[in-house]
């Protein structure tokens, strides 16, 4: 399949392998790479989330139920194949590789821990382990912040193999730990997908893994939490699908902790609004959203994939999406002063304030101010383009798009110029 695609991109294996370098920012694959691939001589491993990109492979298969592990090759070939266990000097090759991110959390002694479990994962598949996860997890998330969405995903899927492979062997109590972690670690993948511009089935199969794994180890308010982040990934797709998800996650059979549910909260009003809902009901969601928040303790320390849940969530996050809220609303000048007011630097990391300044644009644009919307974008299109952040950049694609008729502006033109430059790129 790799030949194929290959071949009808006229490519030759030297310009495959410097696509993907170029693609990853690994600068490590070859021609005998892409060869060996070809030729079944190898696994392409943590290179397939490139490869799919780079070729448009699409490979799909149905996820195996109730088996608590991942199928062979899931939608969009969104994880390595299994490490074969008869190849020491592989599985490192692979561990070293599937956690070049994670490299300041994992010294010798961890990979080599890790390499046993993989062999053994009854023996050596200990919570010692889960730790070293855990924390290869957390340093993929500062990554994703950093770096961008597409230097985090290939760690992460291989925190997710090592997971998935061991947790097949391990004791039942590490077993319970290892889909524990295996459903922060689908939900956080699910999120990279969506970042990315995966296909919609791509996100869905990890939101799917990430329930069925908490599903398994009872927790059901990471159940609630993913069905929170489904309603997130739909957008302005689907509004009453939108409604239904964000109101199961407040109203199941399950406990939200605070600021997870203000976050579900926000994204029921959000419906609600989409949706044509009542001034009123809308009004007295976000109260109780608010009310949450009131409730919510503060967080202990840098909020992290494997800490208390939602924990991120703040005021100032709350009051920003209320803004998006008033602007879909129809009252841009309304939302322009919840922005300003409350989306800064200091509470927002750089890629999230380039993705709500998109909105400010828009608004701008939307009262009649281009000139000010275009320069707010553009100094949002500096961050979101250095991370390729897919979201930051779709939404700010969205108010070059109000922008339109004010397209001969200098610095309108310079926006829609650069957003051509960075699609054709």
């Amino acid at each position: 399949m790799i030949k194929k695609a290959r071949k009808a991109r006229e490519l030759t294996q030297t310009e495959l392998a410097d696509l993907l370098n170029h693609e990853s920012g690994w600068e490590t694959c070859t021609a005998n790479d892409v060869y060996r691939w070809e030729t079944n001589r190898r696994r392409p491993g943590p290179w397939l989330p490139f490869l799919i990109k780079v070729l448009g492979l699409e490979l799909s298969s149905e996820p195996e139920p109730g088996s608590g592990t991942l199928p062979p090759s899931p939608p969009a070939a969104v994880i390595p194949p299994t490490l074969p266990v008869e190849d020491d000097v592989r599985r490192r090759s692979f561990l070293g590789a599937a956690f070049a991110g994670a490299a300041p959390l994992l010294d010798l002694a961890a990979l080599e821990h890790l390499t046993a479990a993989v062999r053994d994962a009854h023996r050596y598949a200990d919570h010692e382990l889960v730790a070293h996860l855990g924390a290869a997890l957390d340093e993929t998330a500062r990554m994703d912040l950093t770096r961008g969405s597409h230097r985090a995903m290939p760690a992460a899927l291989g925190v997710l193999s090592v997971i998935s492979t061991a947790a097949r062997g391990a004791r039942p109590d590490v077993r319970r730990e290892l889909l524990f972690l295996g459903s922060r670690a689908a939900e956080f993948t699910a999120w990279l997908h969506h970042d990315v511009g995966s296909p919609d089935h791509a996100v869905g199969y990890w939101h799917g893994q990430a329930k069925e794994w908490a599903t398994f180890t009872g927790d059901g308010a990471m159940h609630a939490y993913v069905l929170m982040r489904q309603a997130q990934a739909l957008g302005r797709d689907d509004p009453a699908r939108m409604l239904d998800l964000a109101r199961a996650a407040t109203s199941g059979p399950w406990t939200l902790p605070p600021r997870p549910r203000a976050e579900a909260l926000q994204q029921e009003a959000r419906g609600l609004a989409m949706t044509g809902g009542d001034a009123g009901e809308i009004a007295r969601v976000l109260d109780r959203a608010h009310a949450a928040l009131d409730q919510a303790e503060e967080p202990a320390g840098p909020t992290s994939c494997t800490g208390p849940l939602g924990d991120g969530y703040t005021r100032e996050r709350l009051l920003v999406q209320s803004a998006i809220r008033l602007r879909e609303a129809g009252r841009p000048a309304e939302a322009i002063v919840a922005f300003q007011t409350h989306l800064t630097t200091q509470a927002f990391a750089p890629r999230d304030h380039a993705h709500y300044s998109a909105f400010l644009a828009g608004s701008l644009a939307d009262i009649g101010e281009p000139d000010e919307a275009a320069a707010v974008a553009l100094e949002a299109l500096e961050v979101a383009a250095d991370v390729r952040s897919g979201q930051a950049i779709s939404a700010l694609s969205g108010a070059a798009r109000t922008l339109f008729p004010y397209r001969q502006r200098p610095q309108v033109r310079e926006l829609h110029e650069r957003l051509v430059v960075l699609a054709a790129g």
